[in-house]
């Protein structure tokens, strides 16, 4: 089978362009067909967006790789149906054949741009390979395409990025230069599997306007697999909603919206954290008059780049410059900002992880100068939680061994009396005692988070840390999780660092939000004065670029950025300006321009 065999839609015929009928996907399992999608079946017509959404595991990207061909045999394979693209059954094909479709007539954009591609080769090369492996061109012809991909995708300086290597580049740009190969060679239909989840708010923003601007011009067909519903109401065309490998609902994305029919769509729906909810709330004032549970007064955290022949610092990253706060006992302080704002460096300065200029307080406790007896000590008062629980646990090590794990560390009661608490902490945060010697691959995503939330409560302590905590989270585990730390917080009084690049999530949990740029805070408040009267260009920046959960709204257009974004690396001797915070009243502080 070659592409000459594979007939082009006739212009202005609304056949699809791809057809599934009757998919299903099974994993051979004990012997049996274990089956992972089943029945499956809907059509793409030309240049419409097709969205399939629902949670984890519910076999959205096993279609998508069902449909490139991609399945990992003997293991996993299609068991039932077809998949026609433009008449040609692709689930018939040897891989041969199929090797010679996949970028030429359907394409891939995968979740994780980084380990698409390859590490060892510069981006020009990357994007040369795929055109060259499809079309007989010279290697000068596939360079000059490469540059005319990346200009079409708009990416900064172009002819600089075709040198560089994949690491030298943001997240944002990685995945433009992913949506340049995939659309390289102009493919019928154009698949794109969680393309915004691990990205900043705004430059998911922009790569959401790319693909749309280029599915105009291109006329590609897409389908858009996501858990984030918001996106979906703002770029489908139709809805796919699965769950458990079953279709339980489609249709036109107005209508899914506002009359879903499935109670398995009602409750996805009700799920998506929304800004403005959180006004609704009774929350936001801090009454508290007991010392700060955490302070930081003018903290700096640098780190030297070094390089030349004598390997001397030449350029600092000033990832926290000059950044004052206090958490106070019972409240949720969140930290927003895109990737690089310094808000994790933050959290690594609380638990002493960083070396840090300034003052930086827990409890009571002044960092700098402490023994190695006051830094297990600060482990009592201040844990984490981070984004990926499964790279929290180790998996050799059962979950009750690892909620009570902290217990031993600090020499506190016998094997008996530390499982007895695990078993209480698993209760509290969900969980069922018998779960305590399970592993935790034989969790959920969900489950594994609680995991972790009980283990940092372990030690009952004053602040807990929450980096990310939910974002990798499909949207009802994530409304779970967040039900249990607001519980937490009211029965135990323990207050929280949240920090989070969702802006819908942080309106919803947090009492006082500080927003961050480049190492500063430009505004900081109470929720209802950071989300209800933003006053900072970028906070404004941040709010306008959050994907809106209703079809029905029209988002206004507004300028695209252009050039390099800032960076917070200087020459040694050079630095960032300080920026100088003015109090609106009330405690609302905003940068001065």
């Amino acid at each position: 089978m070659t592409l000459a065999a594979i007939p082009a839609a006739p212009a202005g015929v609304a056949d699809p362009v791809l057809s599934v009928q009757g998919l299903t996907v099974s994993v051979r399992a004990g012997g049996q067909d274990q089956p992972l999608v089943e029945g499956l079946s809907f059509d793409l017509a030309p240049g419409e967006t097709l969205a399939i959404a629902g949670e984890s595991g519910s076999g959205k990207s096993i279609t998508s790789l069902a449909v490139m061909g991609l399945l990992p045999p003997p293991a996993v394979r299609a068991t039932a149906g077809r998949v026609m693209l433009q008449g040609t059954d692709l689930l018939a094909l040897p891989e041969r054949a199929m090797r010679s479709l996949r970028g030429s007539r359907v394409a891939m954009i995968f979740q994780e741009p980084m380990t698409s591609l390859n590490p060892v080769m510069t981006i020009g090369t990357q994007l040369s390979e795929a055109l060259r492996a499809h079309e007989p061109i010279s290697r000068r012809a596939a360079r000059a395409r490469a540059l005319e991909a990346l200009q079409k995708v708009r990416i900064s300086q172009p002819e600089k990025r075709l040198d560089q290597y994949p690491h030298e580049l943001s997240g944002g740009m990685r995945q433009r230069v992913m949506i340049a190969m995939a659309l390289a060679l102009k493919p019928a239909v154009l698949i794109a599997d969680e393309p915004t989840t691990a990205l900043d708010v705004t430059v998911q923003r922009e790569v959401l306007d790319l693909l749309r601007d280029l599915q105009t011009e291109t006329g590609t067909a897409v389908i858009l697999i996501t858990h984030d519903m918001g996106v979906v109401a703002e770029m489908a065309d139709r809805v796919i909603v699965m769950r458990a490998g079953r279709m339980v609902e489609q249709g036109p994305v107005a209508r899914i919206f506002a009359d879903p029919q499935a109670a398995y769509t009602r409750d996805l729906l009700a799920a998506v954290p929304r800004l403005g909810a959180g006004a609704a709330r009774d929350g936001g004032r801090i009454v508290s008059l007991a010392p700060p549970v955490a302070r930081l007064v003018d903290t700096v955290v640098r780190f030297d780049i070094r390089g030349g022949l004598l390997g001397r610092p030449t350029h600092r990253v000033h990832a926290v410059e000059g950044v004052s706060l206090d958490i106070r006992a019972g409240e949720t302080f969140a930290l927003v900002g895109e990737s690089g704002c310094g808000k994790s460096t933050i959290a690594r300065a609380l638990v002493g992880l960083v070396p840090h200029e300034g003052h930086v307080e827990v409890a009571g406790q002044a960092l700098n100068g402490l023994t190695a007896a006051g830094k297990k000590a600060l482990c009592r008062e201040v844990q984490m939680v981070f984004q990926d629980p499964m790279a929290a646990l180790d998996p050799r090590m059962r979950v009750g061994e690892l909620v009570a794990e902290p217990l031993l560390i600090h020499g506190e009661g016998d094997a008996a009396s530390r499982r007895a608490r695990a078993a209480e902490l698993f209760e509290r945060v969900g969980l069922l005692p018998e779960h305590l010697d399970r592993y935790p691959h034989e969790f959920s995503g969900g489950q594994r988070q609680r995991i972790c939330i009980a283990r940092a409560l372990a030690l009952k302590p004053r602040l807990i840390i929450c980096d990310e905590s939910v974002s990798a989270l499909d949207v009802s585990v994530q409304a779970r999780v967040l039900d249990l730390l607001g519980e937490l917080k009211r029965e135990m009084g323990v207050s929280y660092l949240f920090i989070s690049h969702d802006m819908a999530v942080v309106e919803n949990i947090a009492d006082r939000v500080a927003v961050m740029f480049l190492g500063q805070i430009v505004e900081a408040g109470t929720r209802a004065q950071v989300f209800g009267d933003p006053r900072h260009p970028y906070t404004r920046r941040l709010l306008e670029a959050v994907p809106i959960p209703d079809p029905t709204v029209e988002r206004p257009a507004r300028p695209r950025l252009a050039g390099d974004p800032p960076s917070p690396v200087h020459p040694v001797g050079q630095g960032p300006d300080r920026v100088v915070l003015r109090d609106l009243g009330k405690g609302h502080l905003v940068a001065e321009a």
